[in-house]
């Protein structure tokens, strides 16, 4: 029996392992914690976001970039058919109201315990505490085991080991040195779905820091407008924001911040409120009131969207009714760092799909192939993030069933007496 190394047991891994147990590999999965999917349970935490029911065309569009290279995939994995897969493990789901999918009791762990249960039931072998270390001279896999050093000699690998965000659960980037030596195409590694950092005055910190900021829209670019903002939320933080609407932005943001040293985040602070009722209640006499209490009144700009207005606009904009007004409605927040790559939910960067075959093999090493977040793409949170890995780890399982079935055809040949 033909045998089938996966390393990582993370979704896209277990994928992997699934499609290949069906198929009838001998499977094995290789996982340098104690226990599988330590990721994914953290991420279901506040409630596992497995989907979006959104249509294909604008689902597929949430991978920018790499919506072209995601596209066979995701119409092989879609959002209607990882919900059958959820639901063949024995999970209902649901569709929430902003069109995000959920299992029906909002964690992981039930759907990893289904997963788990099924997957040994179809004969794959777990060895945990198994931390890869790259390949020998001989192109082994090398392992360091509880019992010491191993190699093995697969008949074809799974590469699944995640980006490099929340080294502590498994997700560490320690693969990067070892595919740079083989000389694998590699983009770099960068935070995706992170916070980022500008420098908020003390007594902003001390009036805001933990506080969320709702009821607003955002966008990155100056010359697209409130038009095209994205209606949400984020959180102040001692070093920046972070959140949901700041997530969704976090590629263009960063974008600019490598190119310019610095991002400018707008945020219409009243997107419900047009730009001439804005300035028609700034510019409405207040007689005694301060500006303070003028803007409560009249716009209800209280709490932390008022303390936001008077750190990022210069003191001179509140005498002009005309600055204050735009500056409500275009707030512009400096941003000049992204927050550290181990924070972030997920990363940008890692195995190009320049150098792999259209079913994730490496182009350069026949039997090697790629899954999850080890490949350079990103995608906002929604449950973009899960169905790509997902779609990858499948997409990765069925193309080393096609390989080794060709491979062995082709040894069969040989062996035939002319």
């Amino acid at each position: 029996m033909l045998t089938v190394a996966v390393i990582g047991a993370g979704p896209a891994g277990l994928m992997a392992a699934e499609v290949l147990a069906e198929h009838g590999f001998k499977v094995q999965v290789y996982e340098a914690k104690p226990s599988a999917g330590r990721k994914f349970l953290m991420a279901g935490r506040g409630g596992l976001n497995i989907t979006h029911s959104e249509p294909a065309e604008i689902f597929v569009s949430r991978y920018a970039e790499r919506a072209a290279h995601m596209a066979p995939l995701l119409a092989a994995f879609d959002a209607n058919a990882l919900r059958d897969w959820v639901h063949a493990l024995k999970i209902d789901t649901f569709v929430g109201s902003s069109g995000r999918v959920f299992p029906a009791e909002m964690k992981a762990a039930p759907l990893l315990r289904a997963w788990m249960h099924r997957l040994r039931g179809q004969g794959v072998q777990f060895y945990m505490r198994h931390r890869w270390l790259g390949w020998d001279t001989d192109h082994a896999l090398r392992f360091d085991t509880p019992k010491g050093e191993i190699t093995l000699t697969p008949d074809a690998t799974v590469l699944a080991l995640g980006g490099g965000s929340w080294a502590k659960l498994g997700s560490d980037g320690a693969w990067w040195p070892w595919l740079e030596e083989q000389g694998i195409a590699l983009a770099p590694l960068l935070p995706s779905n992170g916070g980022f950092e500008t420098n908020w005055s003390q007594h902003f910190i001390d009036k805001c820091a933990g506080q969320p900021l709702k009821t607003v829209s955002f966008w990155v670019d100056s010359a697209r407008g409130s038009d095209a903002a994205l209606r949400g939320e984020c959180m102040v933080t001692q070093h920046g924001l972070e959140g949901g609407a700041v997530y969704t932005l976090s590629a263009a943001l960063r974008t600019q911040i490598l190119q310019c040293g610095a991002a400018t985040l707008y945020v219409d602070l009243l997107p419900d409120h047009s730009a001439e009722k804005v300035l028609e209640e700034v510019a409405r006499g207040r007689g005694t009131r301060s500006m303070s209490s003028h803007l409560r009144s009249r716009l209800g700009i209280q709490g932390v969207k008022a303390t936001l207005l008077r750190e990022c606009l210069p003191a001179e904009a509140f005498d002009h009714p005309s600055a204050l007004a735009a500056g409500i409605k275009a707030l512009p927040v400096t941003l000049h760092a992204c927050r550290p790559l181990d924070e972030a939910i997920s990363t940008a960067g890692g195995v190009m799909f320049e150098g792999l075959t259209a079913g994730l093999m490496l182009s350069d090493r026949p039997g090697i192939f790629v899954a999850g977040e080890m490949l350079d793409w990103e995608a906002p949170t929604g449950g973009y993030l899960l169905n790509g890995v997902l779609a990858s780890g499948r997409i990765a399982g069925l193309s080393v069933v096609t390989w080794l079935k060709q491979l062995s055809r082709s040894k069969s040949n040989e062996h035939v007496e002319p």
